[in-house]
């Protein structure tokens, strides 16, 4: 139960509904709608453990579940509707071990948030739209909109004034929290400079978001990897690539990757931001014949930091936003025509030894990441035996 939502409406729903909700039960869902959109969610049945709502219960947060307010948390009752003050929201349905009901079932969809400014989290920057007519109806010019760092200047287009604000330049600050990393500016719409100053000056506070959990996932092919979507809650920009030898000098291109049984296969993960002051390392490594199941047929290399294949390994890396690693192609292939990897990697700030990406093997809960890291997931495949290989029917 869970997981993250992406599509711009949809259903939520408790495990097995309409029927009983298992006990012990602990889901959470990420709801990350298109940018510059809110969330709206309505509750449509609600049949809970009720009372105190100690027991069972729904909480509802605007933004990510540990650094975000809590919008509400009920257990029976009325059916509530609430909308993000961003683009994203999320939902937590908790039970205990005794006694089950019905649950509940909600619908949520995407609204606008209105352009009188917009903004786009993009690898290296923050990009920032102000549209011109807005600042007309207020009183104020085109050309007196500026940043903290009045170096950086904006393009100012018939209609709008657009800012690309890198993340590690033109006074960009950054904060950092159990979910994200934040990366926060202000824009500047000063009033004239009359000797009677009778508008006062609009600072619009802006921010990116990037989250600190997200699974990149890549097939076993170089070419075939997902890109993060960019969002004001923003993930983290990060592909995986095959290479032919632990030299990692040249990648390896053809999708599908064909190879052979106990073949090594050298991979590089690679962080893609313009902030220097990040590393990353690879957390959890799990294979699958489906790129939509890790969970029925999952083989993992790697859990938690902690190596679960003898044949992995990690190398040496010439910079802090790279994570080299290998193994071997395993038994598991044997039995399934194509086998797909889903890496989850760690985005820690440099030099902070307290988190994971310094303290490797780790048996903490998957949630339990420090104020100082973000995982982000990434797949890719599919990796095919080569021609020549008779299925033997083992498995790794």
């Amino acid at each position: 139960c869970g997981g993250s939502v992406s599509d711009s409406s949809g259903v939520l729903q408790s495990p097995n509904y309409p029927g009983n909700y298992p006990n012990d039960a602990d889901c959470v869902w990420e709801i990350q709608v298109e940018n510059n959109f809110r969330v709206t969610l309505t509750f449509r049945d609600i049949v809970m453990q009720s009372g105190t709502c100690q027991h069972d219960y729904i909480e509802v947060y605007d933004g990510p579940l540990h650094s975000s307010p809590l919008l509400g948390r009920f257990c029976s009752g009325s059916f509530p509707t609430y909308v993000s003050s961003s683009n994203m929201m999320s939902v937590r349905f908790h039970s205990d071990s005794s006694y089950s009901f019905r649950g509940f079932q909600a619908h949520y969809s995407s609204i606008p948030a209105g352009h009188n400014t917009t903004i786009q989290c993009l690898p290296d920057y923050m990009h920032v739209v102000v549209s011109r007519d807005y600042l007309q109806s207020q009183g104020y010019s085109a050309q007196r909109v500026t940043l903290n760092n009045n170096r950086c200047r904006p393009t100012v287009t018939p209609r709008e004034v657009v800012f690309n604000i890198p993340y590690n330049g033109c006074g960009t600050t950054q904060e950092e929290n159990n979910d994200t990393i934040n990366y926060s500016n202000t824009i500047r719409v000063a009033s004239s400079g009359y000797v009677i100053k009778r508008k006062k000056n609009i600072d619009l506070h802006i921010s990116c978001k990037m989250l600190r959990k997200s699974w990149q996932q890549v097939v076993y092919a170089a070419e075939d990897t997902v890109d993060v979507d960019e969002y004001q809650f923003g993930r983290y920009n990060m592909n995986i690539t095959f290479y032919d030898s632990p030299a990692f000098q040249r990648q390896v291109r053809g999708s599908p990757y064909y190879i052979d049984l106990n073949q090594n296969l050298y991979l590089q993960a690679c962080l893609h931001s313009s902030d220097p002051n990040l590393k990353v390392v690879v957390d959890t490594c799990v294979a699958s014949p489906d790129p939509r199941d890790f969970n029925t047929l999952a083989y993992y290399l790697v859990r938690n930091g902690c190596p679960r294949d003898s044949s992995y390994a990690t190398y040496y890396s010439p910079s802090s936003h790279f994570a080299r690693f290998k193994f071997n192609a395993f038994e598991f292939m044997s039995r399934h025509p194509s086998v797909y990897l889903k890496c989850q990697m760690l985005v820690c700030r440099l030099g902070d030894f307290s988190s994971h990406c310094y303290r490797g093997c780790s048996s903490r809960a998957k949630r339990d990441t420090s104020s100082a890291e973000e995982e982000v997931d990434v797949v890719v495949g599919p990796l095919q035996l080569r021609g020549g290989d008779a299925p033997s029917g083992s498995t790794g």
